[in-house]
């Protein structure tokens, strides 16, 4: 949790307003990490690469499959195997415009990573993404894919898009399939229960992110 901002009491701020603003600051108000609740018949839109697409399960058992059947919404799988990012970013508004989702779930840039590309390329590049989906009215979600470290954390592009444009971001799942090889088909694919526990943490940031009850 980020520390809370250190307040100061100043002449002119009044008793009341100063522990509203306390309140706010330990509730969350205002937090501007959210979507809004999907409707009924809400599209999503899964866009990103083999992660995404589910290379290494069956296709019923990638993680828009299963995603759709757990929220019982249209899950639309955009995944693409081998992609990188900047090709993404070019396709990325013909899927919007075809789709026209409610919120997308952004899963991409691994394959900048495998092929060692710049970082500050896959930054520009998810983030363009970002303000595209915005700019088509849609919400959006991230998932994190870790960078070439020994720790297998989430590659810094993701926290710094996340942090810059106020993205809602699972940091941490993609990694942890990575680290437990019963959950992977081979060295960078999950298998469908990998692909399980992907969809399971996708539902949970919607959640918390307001878009679900």
């Amino acid at each position: 949790m980020a520390d809370l901002p250190r307040l100061t009491h100043r002449a002119g701020v009044g008793q009341g307003a100063f522990l509203t603003l306390i309140l706010c600051l330990a509730l969350g108000c205002g937090q501007s990490q959210q979507v809004q609740p999907l409707s009924a018949d809400a599209v999503i839109l899964a866009y990103g690469d083999s992660l995404t697409y589910g290379t290494g399960a069956p296709r019923d058992e990638s993680y828009p499959a299963q995603l759709a059947r757990l929220l019982d919404r249209q899950v639309v799988n955009a995944g693409v195997p081998g992609e990188t990012s900047d090709a993404g970013l070019k396709r990325l508004a013909g899927e919007l415009a075809t789709y026209r989702p409610e919120l997308v779930v952004l899963c991409h840039g691994g394959n900048d990573i495998l092929r060692r590309r710049s970082v500050a390329e896959l930054e520009d590049n998810l983030g363009a993404m970002v303000e595209l989906i915005r700019e088509h009215r849609a919400d959006v979600v991230m998932l994190g894919v870790p960078g070439r470290n020994l720790t297998m954390r989430s590659s810094a592009a993701y926290e710094n898009v996340a942090s810059g444009l106020d993205v809602p971001l699972d940091a941490e799942v993609v990694a942890s399939i990575m680290r437990n090889p019963p959950l992977k088909s081979d060295q960078v694919h999950f298998n469908a229960a990998g692909y399980a526990t992907m969809a399971r943490a996708v539902m949970q940031l919607i959640k918390d992110s307001g878009g679900l009850p």
